[in-house]
Parts: C-alpha cells; structure tokens; sequence
C-alpha cells in the first residue's frame, strides 16, 4: 500500500513543499494529495495589486500540478482528527475525509479583528483573493461616483504600507489615510522611515500616527481619543491569525492557535504532522520565533520536505537555515524600502530605497511566482524510493 501525503493549503509554502515531494519520492511508494479551497495559485504579497485594480497572475493549480502525479482536491477544510489521521473537507459535492499517513499542514493564515467591534462587518481587507477582489469592487464604485471617496488604511505594519501606498499611487481621485498606532514605520530604520514618510507625502497619503482604533462603522471609524473619521472604504491591516482547525483537532498549538513544531517542522505533540508557512511556530536560528512572511513560508517550507524526505526514505535530514534577514515593502510599482535587519530582528540602519528596492521586490515576486508554477522543474529521472519499499525489493531480488 502507497504511503499517503496530504498537504493542505496550495500557497507558497504548500505548493512549493508539494512539488518538492514529488520530484524527489518515488509515485511507487507515495501518493500525493493538495487540498486547497480555490482553484488556482494566489500571490498573497500581490493582493494588495489586485485591489488597486492592477491584473496580477493566478495560475490554475491543476495546469500547476499537471503531469506531476500530484492529486488536487479543490474542497475546503473543515476539520483535522490526528488521531485517525484524517483530515475531513467539504466541497460541492458535499465532502467527506481523507486519510493519510503523513499530514502536511499549510493552511496560512487571515485577517485578525483583534476584538475591535465592527471589523467584521464593515471593514475590507487584502488576505484573500476574494477579499480582495470585495475592495475592489468597492473602489471601482467610488470611482465611478466622480466624487471622490476617502479610505483608511488601519495598521501600518509591511500589508498598510503597501496597501496604502498602491491605492494611492493607482487611484489618485481617492483620499487615503493611514493609521499608525505607534510612530510610522517603527520597526525600520531612521533613514528608511524618513523614506517612507516622504513617499506618502508624495502619494498624498495622510498619516495619524500614535492612534488606536476602538470600532469600525459602516462610514465612519472611532478612534480611541474620540476622533471619528469618515470613511467610504476601511481596510483592516492591523494583524493575521490562523484557523483555529489545528487546535480544535488537539494538535500541540500556541495560545494563538500556531502549530507548535520542532526544528524539523514535525508536530511536537503528533509525529505524522508537519506544519510549515504561517500556521507553524518555529524557533528560527536566531532564537526568536520566525514572523509570519513569505519568506519564512520557502524557509519552514524547505525544512519540511527535507524532513519528510528523509524520514521516509532512511536519509539524513539537513537543517535549513531558519532567519529573518529583510523586510521588502513596495512603496507603489516605482518606489520601495529594503530594510535588512540583524540577527535580533532589528533593523540595521543602511537601507535601499527607491527604484532599486522595487525592482528588487519585484524580482522576488516574480521568482516566487515562476517557482510554484513549476514545482517539479529538474526532476530526478530516479527518485527515491521509501526505506520500507527498497527492503522489500532488495530481499525478494535476493530471495529471487
């Protein structure tokens, strides 16, 4: 019987990690399954694109997964049980479960409402394609008013900035505001920060800093020093969370529901489970835990496989460096700040700014982009078989 791979979730870490496996184990011995809820390959870092109104690649999974024996399962998951060891989902056709022998688990993550009343309904956000599109849609209508709009942007963390800045630059009729609970762009470097303030001011960006959002309305948000601001459009970029699947299911989780993993990426509480990207909490090289980023999803993404590779198949498994060297934020399609930080996750104080930064973002992007959509480029004319199965033909070919 073929040793069973679920993967869940087709983003940057899964998809990577799924073509991975299967160019390097043996479809005699292995059976790929990716269970992903929408057909085609979303570039999360692009979103922000997307709803700006700019045409970004989304390339269908099954065309991705094509020719690799690798199965696609377009359904949603509902549930994990790691006792069983199977992983329930739902779809058009109703559902059911699917069992495995070794679980991957890449389910990202999604906007956070940290409690603050009102996110939910009213406001927009750019974690999904769908939402996305939702603000979109939104934006296109104020458009169309010929009256301007106002939108705020709340939370100025790498997804506000770049939200902000590309609404700005892409819809120069609307008014964009953003809102900084501490000083704009904190967590970088003086030079990069006074960067970053004078592209908003270029882009007509109006900024509040040192200011908390207590509710969000349908036109209007409060503030938590009682200004209240109109607004035709809010988009929420104060924070991520992950599904709360992994620890209804009992796995080992964090108190805000991260799988909890060793250095390997295998569960701490469950061995047959790896998690990597945002739904995993890994103590990276620098003993601090690694953030949540695409960056981190090739890096948790790597280990994993690497892992999973060499486990099954009686290999030495090889540490993949686990850092945090950058921040790469786009400033709009001409602008940027690269931001590299040292190994307490500080920012040093050189930076890159400007075109270069862009094209540098940008040559990210479109190399994460081309790496997914050919995820078994160099395959191995020989794979490897799993320890179990060469065993088993080295003693029948002995006994033969």
């Amino acid at each position: 019987m073929k040793h069973r791979i679920v993967v869940l979730g087709a983003g940057y870490a899964g998809a990577y990690a799924a073509g991975t496996l299967a160019r390097r184990l043996s479809p005699a011995d292995t059976d790929i399954t990716v269970v992903n809820a929408e057909p085609d390959f979303v570039q999360r870092m692009r979103l922000h694109q997307l709803a700006a109104g700019q045409a970004i690649e989304a390339p269908q999974l099954a065309d991705v997964f094509a020719g690799t024996g690798i199965r696609l399962r377009l359904a949603r998951v509902t549930a994990v049980d790691p006792e069983r060891r199977v992983v329930a989902v739902a779809d058009a056709d109703g559902g059911g479960e699917l069992g495995y022998d070794t679980l991957l688990y890449t389910l990202g993550s999604h906007v956070a409402d940290r409690g603050v009343p009102g996110v939910a309904e009213h406001a927009f956000d750019v974690t999904g394609r769908p939402s996305a599109l939702r603000l979109r849609e939104r934006l296109d209508s104020l458009g169309r008013r010929g009256e301007g709009g106002s939108v705020l942007v709340v939370g100025d963390g790498l997804t506000g900035i770049e939200t902000a800045t590309e609404i700005a630059e892409s819809r120069p009729g609307l008014s964009v505001t953003l809102i900084a609970r501490d000083e704009l762009g904190a967590r970088l470097s003086a030079g990069a920060r006074g960067h970053l303030r004078r592209a908003c001011d270029r882009l007509g960006i109006t900024v509040l800093e040192h200011t908390g959002v207590e509710a969000v309305e349908a036109t209007r948000v409060l503030c938590a020093d009682g200004t209240v601001l109109a607004s035709d459009a809010t988009v929420w970029a104060a924070g991520f969370a992950v599904s709360p699947i992994a620890a209804a299911g009992g796995l080992e989780v964090t108190e805000h529901g991260r799988i909890v993993v060793d250095r390997t990426m295998r569960s701490v509480s469950h061995p047959n489970v790896y998690a990597a990207g945002d739904s995993a909490y890994v103590i990276g090289d620098n003993g601090l835990p690694l953030p949540m980023s695409c960056a981190s999803a090739g890096y948790t993404g790597r280990q994993a496989t690497d892992a999973i590779v060499g486990r099954l198949t009686g290999r030495e498994i090889p540490n993949t460096k686990l850092e945090y060297v950058a921040n790469h934020i786009s400033l709009g399609r001409r602008d940027g700040i690269l931001q590299m930080v040292d190994d307490d996750a500080q920012a040093k104080p050189k930076y890159v700014g400007g075109r270069k930064a862009a094209r540098i973002k940008a040559g990210i992007l479109g190399i994460s982009l081309w790496a997914v959509s050919h995820p078994t480029f160099g395959m191995p004319k020989r794979k490897h078989r799993l320890a179990a199965a060469a065993e088993a033909t080295a003693a029948n070919r002995v006994a033969a």
